[in-house]
């Protein structure tokens, strides 16, 4: 068979969440296509990087760069041109005009239960880009069973065309006892240990206004470090934090290679994010050993498993007070820390392409091919 990906995403220089999850699901496609005899066809709107993915010979990347509408106009002309048999985007959208067999991961419909947290264009195009991927893909595979419920719920899909498939994390995460590394790492962005990480886009949906009111009321004097690129309505928040007197820095995205040290050297992860269809940060400081603070809705549960405090986003005091425990109680950070290294076993990438591939089997029309 063959199948088209949308790569597009996973060239993007500084991966977020979208980004990662195409690039590390493309890169364990790879090899498991080449195992059941699959062929595929990875779509550019730049040339990548020349070690982007592995060069195999059932690969073939298409660089089709276009200015504007790349998807909706010059994608859409190379599927029509040479289709494959199913065509699958893991961090994007169909193109308006394809009809032929595709599939579609769904990360989450938060613009849903937040959209004021969006702006207003990227608020129209994310409703129109989500109830057209789920009315046009014969498959749709969402990353947490809160997002399934919500695609049902709230967009009127049938459940028995949506897979729950959850991401793996990246597998080079773990943590980093090297003490000059760490100290390497922490001098380059400005950190004084012992710190407290917030580790993500810093946006509205992120509850970063709430975070900092409970961190200026739990007393706590470790340092809080707010890590992550700039996000719509984060100049509000960073004004009123640098206005403040508060212990609180925001050193912007953290480079791939720094992360792990960064994780590491954190005495606890808090994340208690509003909404999320998945919630990366979680399990990548629980791959490095560190506790966890997050939201006890959406999909965080899912992730977290039994490994993290689980609070009320909503509620300042309850998070002030979970800050404090883990601020006051080593044993507790540890005992974390040993469930979050369990937990995350749960999700690879191995078995998150076993899964999608497994669907695009399914969808796709076997026969012949236009390789």
């Amino acid at each position: 068979m063959l199948i088209g990906l949308d790569a597009s995403r996973a060239a993007a220089r500084q991966r977020t969440g979208t980004e990662a999850y195409a690039y590390f699901l493309i890169n364990a496609l790879i090899p498991l296509a080449a195992e059941r005899d699959h062929k595929l066809r990875l779509y550019f709107n730049q040339p990548p990087s020349p070690d982007l993915f592995p060069s195999e010979r059932h690969v073939e990347p298409v660089v089709i760069p276009f200015p504007r509408l790349w998807t909706h106009l010059r994608l859409a002309w190379e599927l029509r041109r040479r289709p494959p048999d199913i065509f699958f985007t893991p961090a994007h959208v169909i193109p308006f005009t394809y009809r032929r067999p595709s599939a579609a991961t769904i990360h989450d419909l938060g613009y849903h239960h937040f959209p004021q947290a969006h702006p207003r264009r990227q608020l129209v195009y994310l409703r129109w880009s989500t109830r057209h991927n789920g009315r046009i893909a014969r498959r749709i595979i969402a990353d947490s069973q809160a997002t399934k419920d919500d695609l049902v719920q709230l967009d009127s899909l049938d459940p028995a065309q949506i897979d729950v498939v959850y991401p793996g994390i990246d597998p080079d995460l773990g943590p980093v006892r090297d003490e000059a590394k760490l100290t390497a790492v922490l001098h380059k962005y400005n950190i004084t240990p012992p710190y407290l990480l917030f580790l993500s886009t810093l946006q509205p949906r992120k509850n970063l206004a709430r975070l900092v009111q409970a961190y200026a009321a739990s007393g706590v004097q470790q340092q809080l470090v707010l890590a992550g690129k700039q996000g719509w309505l984060s100049a509000p928040i960073l004004a009123e934090i640098h206005n403040s007197q508060l212990n609180i820095i925001t050193p912007g995205f953290i480079d791939d290679e720094d992360k792990a040290a960064l994780l590491s050297g954190a005495t606890a992860l808090l994340y208690p994010s509003l909404y999320e269809g998945f919630g990366f940060p979680v399990l990548e400081a629980q791959a490095c050993g560190t506790a966890v603070l997050t939201a006890n809705s959406s999909s965080l549960p899912e992730a977290a498993g039994d490994a993290a405090l689980l609070v009320d986003p909503l509620d300042v005091a309850a998070i002030a007070a979970a800050i404090q425990r883990l601020d006051n109680d080593p044993l507790l950070r540890n005992e974390l820390a040993q469930k979050g290294f369990e937990n995350v076993k749960r999700f690879t990438w191995g078995a998150t392409a076993v899964r999608v591939l497994d669907t695009l089997e399914m969808t796709g029309e076997l026969g012949g091919s236009n390789w």
